[in-house]
């Protein structure tokens, strides 16, 4: 889940998983893949940072689970 703040300033979070595209129109407009959109107030490079961080926490286990392993030196 990625937090995002939509046009009312109020927070909420959207499954990342969910997102099928995101464009800027000039709003940030996510489109999930059910049809449903958001405006958020975002632009669009943060949406995208923020979706990269929330896979890197999930796929990439942290860095100090990595140090002696040699499959990562």
């Amino acid at each position: 889940m990625i937090k995002v703040t939509g046009l009312n300033g109020k927070e909420f979070y959207l499954n990342a998983e969910f997102i099928e595209k995101i464009e800027a129109n000039p709003d940030t407009t996510i489109t999930l893949y059910n049809g449903k959109k958001y405006i958020v107030a975002e632009p669009v490079e943060e949406v995208v940072k923020r979706i990269y961080e929330y896979k890197r926490k999930i796929f990439l286990p942290p860095l100090s689970d990595l140090e002696g392993d040699e499959r990562w030196t």
